[in-house]
């Protein structure tokens, strides 16, 4: 009966043991990116392009010099009233200021003298006719009338010419018209101001900014870095996160003593406004090679212990981190020749906390 249950508790005994044998321990799951943060990833596709070259420069930004009118009094007088201030947005026929000026009398009076001329030589020429009519005088007399009343048109012409210029209405008054849409950048007139009519300096300049210049500066180590077309991006200090794109179209191929510098200028679209001529400007400048690589957006490239490296994604368990070996490298690209295939995705955002977590 002894031996019985001693055999009974054997058994249990190497029964327990064998099932601890069985249970496994859990295994340890690898990394996974959460729903929440997939969302919220971005990815790129790795693709061969042609290799881009990209130079920096500083420059500034202009008023579009074909678009910007100084503007002259055309008489002198007591100015009356001033309109406008620096930085105005005024359009084209919009009154800037008025100008009290005795030169108008005269206008005034050089037409009102030309159409008594003009009825006086008309009718003389009447005359003329109706006594050639009446054999009272002769052809030559009627020819020469004739004449007179051509003068006379003539000098009214002039004198309403003259009269359109200075943009006579009535009195003695002179109207300062801005000749185009544009802002007031130049401003050299006050209220009660008695201005010369030699004056030579102008009162106004307005400037059209709907397109703007980018004029930049390139030492001559860098001229010939740069050609016509090339494609560039402007970013300035006052919105130094918001680029602006163009393209080089004019080199000006003088040096400047004072600088040691050529110029070149990128035209700007300007409609929304943002770029104020006289602001200082960075402009990088690109041109594509002749040959190719790999190619995927530079902010997806994590530098780190002195090598680079890209978050690789194929699926939300299978992501992998590969070291680079980078050809060249602008802001907006990296040229890859190691280390990525064709097709591949890289993670462009949220990459440093997925590096992290993968190194963990």
């Amino acid at each position: 009966m002894r031996k019985i249950i001693t055999s009974i508790i054997l058994s249990a005994l190497l029964l327990s043991c064998s099932k601890q044998e069985e249970v496994k321990p859990e295994e340890t799951k690898g990394f996974e990116l959460s729903n929440t943060m997939l969302k919220s990833t971005t990815f790129a596709k790795v693709e061969k392009k042609f290799i881009e070259d990209e130079y920096s420069f500083y420059g500034k930004i202009s008023a579009d010099k074909n678009k910007y009118i100084d503007i002259f009094p055309l008489v002198g007088g007591n100015v009356l009233s001033v309109n406008v201030e620096l930085g105005d947005y005024v359009t084209k026929g919009q009154v800037l200021a008025t100008i009290r000026s005795t030169e108008l009398a005269e206008v005034q009076k050089d037409v009102s003298d030309s159409k008594t001329n003009l009825i006086v030589a008309e009718n003389n020429l009447r005359v003329a006719k109706e006594m050639y009519a009446g054999k009272l005088n002769t052809e030559k007399d009627v020819l020469e009338a004739e004449s007179e009343v051509k003068k006379a048109k003539d000098a009214l012409r002039r004198s309403n010419d003259v009269s359109t210029v200075y943009n006579v209405k009535k009195g003695n008054i002179y109207s300062v018209i801005s000749p185009i849409n544009g802002y007031i950048v130049h401003k050299d007139i006050n209220k009660d101001m008695e201005l010369r009519s030699d004056r030579s300096e102008n009162i106004f300049d307005v400037a059209n900014t709907q397109n703007v210049w980018a004029i930049m500066n390139v030492n001559e180590a860098d001229i010939d870095k740069i050609t016509l077309g090339m494609k560039a991006q402007v970013s300035t200090l006052s919105y130094p996160d918001k680029v602006f794109y163009g393209q080089i179209d004019k080199i000006f191929k003088i040096i400047d003593p004072d600088t040691n510098a050529m110029q070149a200028r990128v035209v700007l679209d300007n409609s929304q406004g943002l770029l104020i001529p006289d602001s200082k400007a960075t402009i990088k400048v690109s041109k594509a090679e002749n040959t190719t690589a790999l190619a995927i957006p530079s902010k997806a490239v994590i530098f780190d212990d002195n090598r680079y490296f890209a978050v690789v994604y194929k699926s939300q368990t299978d992501i992998k981190v590969k070291e680079l070996k980078i050809l060249k490298q602008n802001s907006e690209t990296t040229y890859v020749s190691e280390g990525l295939s064709e097709g591949e995705s890289v993670v462009t955002n949220n990459q440093l906390f997925i590096y992290r977590a993968l190194n963990n």
